[in-house]
């Protein structure tokens, strides 16, 4: 693919990023090059949030081509995602006005409730269309579809793997990937990471770090998405063969489901 990059730049791959992202170099300059990246990338640049963008261009072929500082650093580890400044730089995000109306001016896409369950029931295979456990769950989230106002919902970044959040050789943390962003209930980011990252036990003490209290009224919705999102993911480790993974998260959801809300 021709970058249409001035002589001596050197593009190579980032391995897993569906050829959209390459790192390009020349001489000792490096810079994070990616295809189509998320149009609000300037807003979470500027609050800090991904490392600076430096330049964007639409080239030949009609695609638009960013280019970011290219930072040394590591993605965390899952064992690091408990780590109080994953859940502060979390509640930037939810919190950020400036991110809110750059995602509104691009039409960033709104989720509702039931779109996840759409999602879910989506070429969904026989063995978990009917399997017990599954049928049973997904007919409480139904019936109990949360009902926070569209007006309260946040930027959410909707792919909060570990692998997202890099921290640099200067110890700052960055959320990356933002092809996944929309406007939701900020549970369902919650929910995604905590059913990932950090045993139930805990779930109080992170919301602490988060910087809000867990009311009624939260924990109900955040149990709600986190249902839902482990039901996304036994769809998806399903089709990936993941069986283990799977089954592991099927026991979670069983003991989710005794969960006192």
């Amino acid at each position: 693919m021709d970058f249409e990059l001035d002589d001596g730049w050197d593009i190579y791959p980032i391995y897993g990023n569906t050829n959209k992202a390459f790192m390009g170099k020349k001489n000792q300059q490096r810079l994070f090059l990616k295809r189509n990246a998320s149009p609000f990338l300037a807003a979470l640049s500027m609050e800090e949030i991904t490392p600076r963008l430096i330049w964007t261009k639409r080239i030949s072929s009609g695609d638009t081509l960013t280019a970011q500082e290219w930072l040394n650093g590591q993605t965390l580890t899952k064992q690091q995602m408990q780590l109080p400044d994953v859940a502060h730089l979390l509640a930037r995000v939810h919190n950020s006005k400036l991110l809110h109306r750059m995602l509104r001016k691009v039409g960033g896409q709104v989720v509702r409730p039931h779109e996840f369950i759409q999602q879910y029931l989506s070429d969904l295979p026989d063995d978990l269309r009917h399997h017990p456990l599954m049928v049973r769950i997904l007919n409480e989230l139904k019936g109990t579809l949360p009902t926070l106002p569209i007006s309260d919902y946040r930027v959410c970044h909707g792919d909060l793997n570990h692998k997202n959040w890099l921290r640099s050789e200067s110890e700052q943390l960055y959320l990356v990937d933002w092809d996944s962003a929309r406007f939701a209930d900020p549970a369902s980011d919650i929910s995604m990471l905590l059913c990932e990252y950090v045993p139930l036990a805990d779930w109080q003490a992170w919301f602490s770090e988060y910087g809000e209290t867990m009311t009624p009224d939260l924990q109900t919705r955040v149990v709600w998405y986190a249902k839902i999102n482990l039901l996304l993911n036994i769809k998806d480790n399903y089709y990936r063969n993941q069986y283990h993974k799977m089954n592991h998260e099927i026991i979670f959801l069983e003991e989710l489901s005794q969960y006192e809300v």
